[in-house]
């Protein structure tokens, strides 16, 4: 497994998000999490990258309620839940977040090199660039444009490239068609398959199930912080009570 979760546990003060989960992707895998609205699958992400570890230490800091973090994640061999955030990114394991976060005020073109800031090979940051720019033209097109200005559908484009830009081996997408139309939606779906084909490892969080079902290789469904089925599309929509009590269909 080139991604590797045992028995995480997350709670936030008294509240446990995760719950004892364990999963796994495998190199080349396309891998989605699904689940109801709160199921702890943006923790999940979260976790696994490094962010809710930063949020203990600096939670240390301050009043604020206690976090705690257990289980272990290993990331292509090596174990990764103890060590920082930035580290996490070096090893090729990249978050592109919820509501696409774009840098507003700058440029696409800078958002974009701000993706690649942990490499130091400019010819590979050049390559990346153009990688990026060959599988999303419009950003090419909108490169000196603020990233402010650009349609909801662009800026999810630009927060992908942007992830790009780091050259992950396990790219995580935390729920890429958030507020945007139908159109939008199926040509960002379009380009993770794309991202896919490119032999880039992708764990997508989603909510539109039955697009996410027709283009992945195996699916996790995560319900009160707990893994409560695993399979291919075809597998879990035949269980009609998966169907209609975790997967609104």
């Amino acid at each position: 497994m080139l991604l590797e979760v045992t028995n995480l546990s997350v709670w936030y003060d008294k509240a446990m998000l995760i719950n004892h989960l364990s999963m796994g992707v495998d190199t080349g895998e396309l891998v989605s999490l699904v689940g109801p609205n709160g199921a702890g699958k943006s923790t999940l992400l979260r976790a696994i990258t490094g962010l809710v570890a930063w949020e203990r230490e600096i939670t240390k800091r301050s009043t604020h309620g206690d976090i705690i973090l257990e289980g272990s994640v290993t990331f292509d061999g090596e174990r990764i839940d103890q060590i920082p955030a930035h580290e996490i990114v070096k090893r090729g394991l990249i978050l592109c977040p919820e509501r696409r976060r774009p840098f507003r005020e700058m440029t696409v073109l800078d958002n974009l090199m701000a993706g690649s800031y942990l490499l130091k090979n400019k010819e590979e940051i050049q390559i990346n660039l153009s990688k990026v720019y060959q599988l999303f033209p419009v950003l090419k097109d909108r490169s000196n444009q603020i990233s402010g200005t650009l349609s909801g559908g662009e800026q999810q484009m630009l927060a992908v490239g942007r992830a790009l830009m780091s050259k992950p081996k396990l790219l995580c997408i935390d729920e890429p068609s958030t507020g945007l139309a139908p159109l939008l939606r199926a040509e960002v779906f379009q380009k993770i398959k794309e991202i896919s084909k490119l032999g880039i490892t992708v764990l997508l969080v989603e909510q539109e199930v039955s697009t996410v079902f027709k283009m992945t290789s195996r699916n996790y469904v995560l319900s009160s912080g707990k893994i409560i089925a695993e399979g291919t599309g075809e597998q879990l929509l035949q269980d009609e009570v998966l169907r209609k009590t975790y997967l609104g269909l």
